[in-house]
């Protein structure tokens, strides 16, 4: 069925103002039968976080904002879904046009601004849990006089409810909020939210909270985001976030001078070589999540050998449709089976020092 209607939805999903066709994808998922996800092979599962996902492909951040299709996504076979960004209090996000295609690129700019139905609404949906791993993104409304302050009020409320909390810091299109990657505010988000998550614990493990991180950081930068995560015992990193630069390869000029973040095709060289610069900070002290680019099993297991543990992807499913988690599943065994892997765990980090040797990508 999924076959069938993308045979025909996605040529006239293109035809759609892009936020418009976002909105219809979402509706599709929400009245569309779709059968249980099949088993996938062993040879797939991932032990991360504290958790024990069946595939390492998830859905990052973005497609479900608030939490309406997310049992629906995990029937598409992905391994994890991400909701969000979710802010404390409703908002309505910048004003559209807020997202772009750039068709010629394989690529989009957004600048939704954290657009939100609030977390009391998203809270009511997720009450009776999910079939999988579902991690929840949050961040701080956009007039709060206390950005950090959000973050906490949201990992209480949803502790009880979150696969895992990524604490987005890193979106572009909030002013000011990629402030908070600085050293002094950054190591007061993770004490407070690491804080509140430990007593909403009581004793037991409690939900592992998760870092994500702009491609656009210096490795200054970089240095002291990455010793304060291992400071602070967070529980993982994801790299990275959308990126306000424009690589000069990019072809559609008219879409490009939009502001906001880009996604897609033209960030994957720069977001993986962020991972790879991040694996090797890290040494091995918890487990990372490589977005950015991917749109194929190459790319995908690129960022397996540059250090992720588990990927993301959303961009792409936009120009492939979703045959694409499928196809990365099967290109991923088939990787694990030529390299000999007992599992894709043998493959994470294997080109991660060698890729911080090269010239940095423009």
């Amino acid at each position: 069925m999924i076959a069938w209607l993308e045979q025909f939805g996605l040529p006239l999903m293109r035809m759609l103002e892009p936020e418009t066709a976002h909105r219809a994808a979402v509706n599709a998922l929400k009245v569309l039968p779709l059968p249980h996800a099949a088993a996938d092979d062993p040879r797939l599962a991932v032990p991360a976080f504290g958790l024990h996902f069946p595939n390492p492909v998830g859905l990052a951040a973005g497609f479900d904002k608030n939490a309406e299709v997310f049992d629906a996504v995990l029937r598409l076979g992905f391994g994890f879904a991400e909701i969000g960004t979710v802010t404390p209090l409703p908002q309505p996000g910048n004003p559209r046009p807020r997202l772009f295609r750039l068709d010629a690129d394989a690529a989009v700019i957004n600048r939704f601004g954290f657009n939100s139905e609030g977390g009391e609404t998203v809270r009511a949906r997720l009450k009776d849990g999910a079939a999988g791993i579902v991690g929840i993104n949050i961040g701080a409304n956009k007039d709060a006089r206390d950005r950090i302050a959000d973050y906490v009020a949201l990992a209480e409320a949803f502790a009880p409810v979150a696969g895992y909390f990524t604490l987005n810091v890193s979106s572009p299109n909030t002013p000011g909020l990629r402030d908070l990657q600085h050293a002094k505010a950054l190591d007061e988000l993770l004490a407070r939210v690491l804080a509140v998550c430990d007593r909403a614990a009581h004793g037991a493990r409690r939900t592992p909270v998760l870092l994500k991180i702009a491609p656009d950081l210096s490795l200054a930068d970089l240095d002291d985001v990455v010793g304060l995560a291992r400071a602070r015992n967070i529980d993982g990193m994801i790299i990275g976030n959308t990126t306000v630069m424009r690589p000069p390869s990019l072809r559609d000029h008219a879409q490009a001078s939009e502001q906001g973040g880009l996604s897609g095709r033209p960030l994957f060289r720069l977001a993986t070589r962020m991972l790879a610069e991040t694996f090797v900070r890290v040494e091995g002290r918890f487990p990372l999540i490589g977005v950015g680019g991917i749109d194929s099993g190459a790319a995908a297991f690129a960022k397996i050998k540059a250090g992720a543990t588990l990927v993301q992807l959303y961009t792409g499913l936009v120009f492939r449709g979703v045959k694409l988690v499928s196809d990365i599943k099967a290109d991923l065994l088939s990787f694990v089976r030529l390299g000999r892997y007992d599992s894709l765990l043998d493959a994470v980090g294997l080109d991660a020092a060698a890729m911080t040797a090269e010239r940095w990508p423009e």
